[in-house]
């Protein structure tokens, strides 16, 4: 039965954040994990950057911009993130039906009927087609031809479900602003976009999750996915019987990776990832990545997951950002050793050159 330790650190080194594992560009980044959490646009950024060499944010917007090879969308459990352009449409035929249907009360309660939903749907695919890309607050002035008053939460349900219908996704950013554009223009489909059967879908969403978070249970991609637990057991059934994972103790990891020796116990990669990476909520449990006595400093409450400081994938403290990122400040949890804090300075010197880059 592996140890804690052990899985950990391999978890940690799946996510490109132990054992010095970085990727070379944004688009491998992304390739890798699958997903990176993008609630928030910097947080998400810095995402990429902790696990990369040497990128910087203006590479980041490259990617999505003029590469366009990373998109941000609304996928996993209904949030935020960013994805391989590539698998945009899939992943949004397999979840969106399940995100509007968990979302029917809500829209409700704002008074947004079906019919109402449609109309804001083609008109969104009309003010994007003539004057896109618009901001959130352009096209929430649209809206108000089919009587969306501009106030309150309704302008953002009906945007988010034109993205959840395939009519839109985000585009560039215009100065520090998010604007939409129409999914179709932004990104022409290709052969990659194929429809796959439900089954195929999930199985390989399920591959791919395996890939990026290992070792794994099938509760954890469940939680990760939003996707039902049978579903994810079907899709977990599949990968077993197709030989693309293997046993590893209790938990799952890809074929072959069980043979990737770890790093020396001496050996150190401390890193320090953004408010709600995919590393603190990719699982169903919390207990190998954040030490008990101090859960609560990370998930404060709210819904708000702070900024921490990993060694090996273990938090080690939070960090924030001051004097709009000119300056950063590390809690740590405990006294550093002298080697952690010599590998907390250099992260810290490069988050701080990565928000603010020399003119």
């Amino acid at each position: 039965m592996p140890d804690h330790e052990s899985v950990r650190r391999l978890r940690a080194r799946a996510q490109a954040l132990a054992g010095n594992v970085r990727e070379a560009s944004p688009a491998a980044v992304v390739r890798r994990v699958f997903a990176i959490q993008a609630q928030d646009a910097v947080a998400a950024d810095l995402g990429i950057r902790v696990r990369g060499r040497d990128i910087t944010a203006a590479g980041i917007r490259a990617a999505y911009e003029d590469e366009r090879s990373i998109v941000r969308g609304w996928f996993m459990r209904g949030t935020l993130q960013t994805v391989p352009s590539p698998d945009a449409r899939w992943v949004l035929r397999l979840l969106a039906p399940r995100i509007l249907a968990a979302t029917n009360r809500r829209y409700r309660q704002l008074g947004l009927d079906e019919g109402l939903r449609e109309r804001a749907d083609r008109l969104a695919r009309r003010a994007l087609a003539t004057h896109g890309p618009l901001t959130r607050a352009e096209l929430t002035e649209h809206l108000a031809a089919v009587g969306v008053q501009p106030d309150g939460q309704a302008p953002f349900h009906l945007i988010r479900h034109a993205a959840l219908t395939g009519v839109l996704c985000h585009g560039p950013r215009r100065g520090h602003e998010a604007t939409y554009v129409l999914l179709d223009d932004w990104l022409p489909p290709g052969a990659e976009d194929a429809r796959r059967e439900e089954d195929t879908a999930v199985a390989e969403l399920a591959r791919r999750y395996v890939r990026a978070h290992a070792p794994v249970a099938v509760d954890d991609f469940a939680t990760w996915s939003g996707l039902p637990v049978t579903l994810a057991r079907k899709a977990w059934r599949t990968l077993a019987h197709t030989g693309s994972i293997t046993g590893y103790g209790a938990l799952s990891v890809p074929t072959g990776r069980t043979e990737e020796p770890l790093d020396s116990p001496g050996t150190l990669d401390v890193r320090m990832l953004p408010a709600y990476d995919n590393y603190l909520v990719g699982y169903r449990g919390r207990e190998l990545s954040v030490p008990a006595a101090h859960r609560g400093r990370v998930w404060p409450g709210g819904g708000l997951i702070r900024p921490t400081v990993v060694a090996d994938g273990l938090a080690v403290g939070t960090w924030s950002r001051r004097d709009a990122g000119r300056a950063v400040r590390v809690d740590a949890f405990e006294p550093l050793s002298p080697q952690v804090r010599s590998l907390v300075d250099a992260e810290v010197s490069a988050v701080t050159r990565f928000l603010r880059p020399p003119a």
